[in-house]
C-alpha cells in the first residue's frame, strides 16, 4: 500500500477537527444545559472566512487591523481547517446570581444582557478542543477575530442567538 502523506495529513486534520467538536460537547456544562455550538471550514469556505476576517478588521480598525485581523487572517487561510465554536443565547435561571451584571435572569433578559454562564462554558468548551488538537501535536490557536466574521454568515452559529 502507498499512502501520499498529503492526504493522510488532510484525514488526520479533519480526524482531529471531529475530535475537537467531540471535546466541546462533553465538556462540562453549568447546570448540565449545553448551549454549544460547532463548526468546520475547509477549502473554500475556509478562505471566505478568511476573506471576511481581514474586511471587518479594516472597515473595523483601519490599517491597523493589519496586526490583529491580517494576521489571523492568513493563519486562517494558511489552515487545514478551521473549527468555530460559539454558543446560542441562553439563560441559566439562576437566583440571585449577578454574574451577569445584572441583579436576576430577568433583568439580564429584559435588558438583552449575556448569560455569564454562556461565557464560563464556551471557555471551558474551547480548552477541552484546544487541548485535543495539542495531543494531537496540530498547532492550534483560539481566536475572536475569526468569531466575529463568522457569526453572521454561517446559521448554525447563530440558531438562538
Amino acid at each position: 500500500m502507498l499512502a501520499d502523506g498529503k492526504h493522510l495529513e488532510e484525514e488526520g486534520i479533519l480526524d482531529v477537527a471531529r475530535k475537537m467538536c467531540i471535546a466541546t460537547r462533553t465538556a462540562p456544562k453549568t447546570k448540565g444545559q449545553d448551549y454549544i455550538v460547532t463548526l468546520v471550514l475547509t477549502g473554500e469556505e475556509k478562505n471566505t472566512l478568511a476573506d471576511k476576517t481581514d474586511e471587518i478588521g479594516l472597515r473595523d480598525y483601519g490599517e491597523q487591523s493589519s496586526f490583529w485581523f491580517g494576521s489571523d487572517a492568513n493563519a486562517i487561510r494558511q489552515s487545514q481547517a478551521v473549527v468555530l465554536i460559539g454558543c446560542r443565547k441562553a439563560y441559566r435561571g439562576v437566583l440571585q446570581c449577578g454574574w451577569c451584571g445584572f441583579e436576576n435572569c430577568k433583568t439580564c433578559i429584559d435588558a438583552g444582557g449575556n448569560c455569564a454562564y454562556l461565557y464560563v462554558d464556551l471557555g471551558v468548551a474551547a480548552a477541552s478542543a484546544s487541548m485535543v488538537a495539542g495531543q494531537s501535536r496540530v498547532d492550534n490557536r483560539m481566536m475572536w477575530s475569526a468569531g466575529k466574521p463568522a457569526l453572521p454568515h454561517y446559521t448554525v452559529m447563530r440558531q438562538g442567538s
